[in-house]
């Protein structure tokens, strides 16, 4: 029987954790057209929880679809003068539906959008994540 130990090269990682991102409020709903290239950053209001090479899930709340996966680029960095969303952590765009008016629903890949009240981001299952992935990439094809 094998016992890692300090020779041991193997490298014993966590698995990365899958996230759905809040995008856009009541107050200031997202844009119906979407440019990829405008996404850059996401903002929260507490320390998040956020590692960088993480994949997240783009949510745009008032439409309630999902449009986009990303990717956590940056560590998050805290601006203490802002008195809302003071932390912000840069993301890059690997997939992203221009228009979401063609964007899935996020009840199809099984996120129901009560259990997003007051968050700027939430953990996703596996299951939860590889299904609003390949919604997002069939719509953003279409």
């Amino acid at each position: 029987m094998h016992r890692p130990g300090s020779g041991d090269r193997r490298r014993h990682r966590a698995p990365l954790t899958r996230w759905l991102l809040v995008r856009g409020r009541g107050e200031r709903p997202l844009d119906r057209h979407v440019v990829a290239d405008e996404i850059a950053a996401h903002s929260s209001s507490k320390r998040p929880s956020l590692e960088p090479g993480e994949l997240a899930i783009l949510y745009a709340s008032v439409w309630q679809a999902v449009f986009g996966v990303v990717e956590v680029a940056g560590v998050a960095e805290h601006a203490p003068e802002r008195a809302r969303w003071a932390w912000r952590f840069p993301i890059r765009p690997l997939v992203v539906v221009p228009d979401l008016d063609r964007a899935p629903a996020v009840e199809a890949a099984g996120i129901f959008p009560q259990s997003l009240w007051r968050h700027s981001y939430i953990r996703l299952t596996d299951e939860q994540f590889t299904t609003a992935r390949a919604l997002i990439e069939r719509a953003a094809r279409e």
